[in-house]
């Protein structure tokens, strides 16, 4: 076929990049070559427009033992043991194939961990949707909630956390960010490298069918009234075959059988045999006529641009042929011998003995690096000229607390949860609910404490700031638990980068969750970037997840958000104010997306962190909850009556502290590095030195006890009721169309 202009458009190829794999291979590549450049030179693959940032990125650290460049990070926990963890997106496909694009999110990534060695212990997801008055938000939400729940039940892997936010930005274009968390002893790391000439390269898992054809390619694009049409685009999902999948690799890495091996994912075959023989600098020849199909007539380019999922492509250890071949007969797998590693440098493709593609398989790793035009948008100008004088101060608060503990993106997303399984395994602590999950590693007495975090309205209005915030929210989230953050990955979630005001903002993000990951000290072991989230109602709010690690020493001395016990005190650490800029009162209460983003004070966190770190270590603190999302009065209420979801009771408080300034930003901002702590009265004095130790501000400011919150001058509402709209409210606005 004569590779024309609009072939090559049609491949998502610029014209000048056609012309640097025609100088690359010295001469006019084939239909099959063209396809094979085209989805790893896209973005979703290539990281074209990202990666310059991405290297400034601080990826190193004491207990790194694998950072960006692999399937996954791996970061030291002691005794011998490491934890194995990334996040990605699967935003498109779940765009316009809710339930199979989210359960092929959550496959990709748990390949992901398993491939390095680990045991998946523990699912996270971040979600993003319209709001539910749109019928097309709710079919996405439950779409999805049925993907994730469906898929992670079947393999028996807990889905322990998460966040879901809903706003007008992600109307047509929703993100499902999938996170996975794994353990592994030091000696059973293994890589994605193909090396050894002449050693086998085999296929393994599904069947290879047309779905997926073109997947990385269609998430490099817009989403368009066109999209539908790529349905095609979107994976089939099978988890029953993952197990299988999952249970044959480790006892492959168990038995010492491999030198390496990866996942089928994104651009499939072709992404796996190139990555390999690139990592460990040689070439690679495969016989795609061998490739287990369960198609009819497939030619070589829709074989090795496939992503049918739940595959994998291992190289064998020298004389391990044939115990491979045995145990994945045992496990009743489809495998294959498909080709060989070999020094020529070169990825060559053979099809019923005719050579059909022959590149170097390093410049299939090496696409073009952009260095996009960047242009501060217009209405960061407006948002910083908000004046929080024209917003009037209310006087019903008790009305204001209701709405806000409604709102779909503060309600307890139980409805949501309720569908996964959160205990299979045995190892969860901590259950949905809580500030972070915490698991426990049952080989030792330590414990993991994860969470997700992530707020794309600071980030509209301050990128910088909402890029330091995102990280040291997640961070804190873990340090709540009493657990220490070690690590993290990110999810950066963004429009169309060739744009220039979605290129300063994601400059901008980096710029922030840099300076916040050198500050604090937790290292970024890798992640995902997903561009191009716009419609044609415009690019969607900059979206970075983070997701931090944190480890306990010891699991038992774990803290919860929620109140414990009559007579208790309640402190308040960090600063208060009445800035309402950025927060969800805002939006949800006036209407009104601006004002100035809160700021964080990155040594004070890091400080912060240490201190609760050495409060929950010493047993000295009942509770720990992080002011987020709906300011200090919503967070207060959560530690009333969050511990109903682990069947703990319903339990008042009386606060009463000094207040300076506008009342509704005192209970409804959300100023940064806040959080409440509950112990015994008995403790205080330890307490109060400790956190004058750490140089904390902080303050007394109530009492546990009681059937009903009562805030001094602003708030008597009884618990039980506040608790019944936070713990209906999003299934009830599910069911009925979007009405509170």
């Amino acid at each position: 076929m004569k590779i024309t202009p609009q072939l090559i458009q049609d491949h998502g190829l610029k014209p000048d990049e056609y012309e640097r794999i025609v100088q690359i291979l010295g001469r006019e590549p084939n239909l099959t070559e063209l396809g094979v450049y085209s989805v790893m030179w896209s973005e979703h693959c290539g990281y074209k427009h990202s990666r310059a940032l991405l290297k400034k990125l601080p990826t190193q650290g004491k207990k790194v033992l694998q950072g960006p460049g692999e399937n996954a990070g791996i970061l030291d926990v002691g005794n011998g043991w490491a934890v194995v963890f990334k996040i990605e997106s699967h935003n498109h496909p779940s765009a316009v194939e809710p339930y199979q694009g989210a359960a092929t999110g959550v496959g990709g990534i748990l390949r992901d961990i398993f491939t390095m060695g680990a045991r998946p212990i523990a699912i996270l997801n971040a979600l993003r949707f319209g709001p539910l008055s749109n019928l097309k938000s709710r079919q996405l939400l439950t779409g999805v909630i049925r993907g994730i729940a469906d898929y992670g039940n079947c393999m028996g892997i807990p889905t322990v956390a998460g966040e879901v936010s809903f706003d007008d930005s992600y109307l047509d274009n929703c993100l499902v960010n999938a996170m996975c968390v794994g353990v592994i002893r030091h000696d059973k790391i293994i890589k994605g490298v193909a090396s050894g000439v002449e050693n086998s390269v085999i296929y393994i898992g599904a069947t290879t069918g047309r779905d997926g054809i073109h997947g990385a390619t269609f998430a490099s694009t817009e989403i368009s009234e066109k999209s539908q049409e790529k349905r095609s685009a979107v994976q089939v999902a099978d988890p029953f075959m993952e197990k299988l999948l999952m249970e044959a690799t480790l006892e492959l890495i168990e038995k010492n059988l491999l030198i390496g091996i990866q996942d089928m994912g994104a651009a499939g075959l072709t992404c796996s045999t190139c990555e390999m023989a690139s990592r460990g600098n040689m070439g690679i020849e495969i016989d795609v006529s061998k490739v287990p199909l369960r198609e009819l007539k497939m030619n070589p380019y829709e074989i090795l641009l496939s992503e049918s999922q739940e595959r994998m492509l291992l190289v064998a250890k020298p004389g391990c042929e044939a115990e491979i071949h045995s145990i994945l007969k045992k496990w009743d797998l489809n495998a294959a011998t498909i080709g060989k590693v070999t020094e020529t440098g070169l990825m060559v493709v053979k099809h019923e003995g005719e050579k059909v593609v022959e590149v170097p398989a390093q410049s299939l790793t090496d696409p073009p690096m952009y260095h996009p035009q960047k242009l501060e948008p217009a209405f960061l100008a407006e948002y910083r000229s908000f004046r929080e004088s024209s917003i009037p101060v209310p006087t019903n608060f008790n009305q204001i607390l209701l709405r806000l503990l409604a709102d779909p993106t503060i309600a307890s997303k139980q409805f949501i949860y309720q569908q996964y399984d959160h205990m299979v395994q045995t190892n969860t602590i901590v259950l949905p609910g809580s500030d972070a999950a915490v698991l426990r590693i049952k080989e030792t007495n330590q414990g993991l404490a994860m969470s997700v975090d992530g707020n794309g309205i600071y980030c509209l209005l301050n990128p910088y700031e909402g890029g330091k915030i995102a990280v040291a929210e997640a961070a804190r989230n873990v340090a709540c638990s009493g657990a220490v953050p070690i690590g993290l990955t990110n999810c950066l979630n963004f429009g169309n980068p060739e744009k220039p005001e979605v290129f300063y903002m994601f400059e901008k993000v980096v710029e922030g969750m840099s300076d916040a990951s050198v500050a604090l000290e937790i290292p970024i072991t890798g992640g995902n970037v997903s561009f191009y989230n716009e419609s044609q109602l415009g690019p969607i709010d900059p979206t970075p997840i983070i997701g931090v690690i944190g480890v306990l020493d010891d699991v038992s001395k774990h803290v919860t958000q929620w109140f414990k016990k009559s007579g208790d005190l309640i402190y308040l650490i960090g600063e208060v104010n009445d800035l309402i800029g950025g927060s969800r009162y805002l939006q949800v209460v006036h209407g009104k997306k601006t004002g100035i983003c809160p700021t964080i004070d990155l040594k004070n966190a890091k400080l912060l962190y240490q201190c609760l770190n050495e409060l929950a270590n010493k047993r000295l603190i009942q509770s720990a909850h992080d002011c987020s999302e709906g300011g200090l009065a919503v967070a207060i209420s959560e530690c009333c009556f969050t511990g109903i979801a682990c069947g703990k009771p319903l339990i008042g408080a009386k606060i009463n502290m000094a207040w300076h300034g506008r009342m509704d930003g005192i209970l409804f901002g959300e100023s940064q590095s806040r959080v409440l702590i509950s112990f015994s009265p008995q403790e205080k004095k330890l307490v109060d030195q400790i956190l004058s130790t750490y140089g904390m501000t902080f303050q007394q400011i109530g009492v546990v006890g009681g059937s009903q919150l009562l805030i001094e001058q602003a708030v008597q509402i009884d618990v039980e009721y506040i608790a019944e709209q936070f713990f209906s409210s999003l299934e009830h606005q599910v069911n009925s169309g979007g009405k509170a």
